[in-house]
């Protein structure tokens, strides 16, 4: 992924390729085999830079919309609450809503 240039002269691509942990330099060649191996290259990492800003877009929009339904469920159990409290209803433990003694339903 790189295009280097010796002492000696001569312009030559190569590529680095991770193997088994460690990182080697893959020589490509010169001239138009070169430059078509570089334009593929360059064309596979700006289509993975895409779907990385895609999936990071979609991973945002995932999170706002989870914040929204968290607002929208806090919302409903407050007004669960206030209903059965104002129908005469208590939760018992933390658990089921039951209806307090000697008290009719509205």
């Amino acid at each position: 992924m790189a295009w280097e240039t010796r002492a000696r002269g001569g312009r030559y691509y190569t590529r680095s390729i991770r193997r088994h942990g460690r990182v080697y330099r893959e020589y490509i060649g010169t001239g138009p085999v070169a430059e078509l191996a570089a334009q593929l290259e360059a064309a596979e990492r700006a289509q993975r830079q895409e779907e990385r800003l895609a999936l990071a877009r979609d991973r945002q929009a995932a999170e706002q919309l989870e914040g929204f339904v968290d607002e929208v469920d806090s919302l409903v159990a407050t007004l669960t609450r206030l209903a059965l409290v104002s129908a005469g209803f208590h939760q018992h433990h933390r658990g089921a809503w039951r209806k307090r003694r000697g008290q009719e339903a509205h």
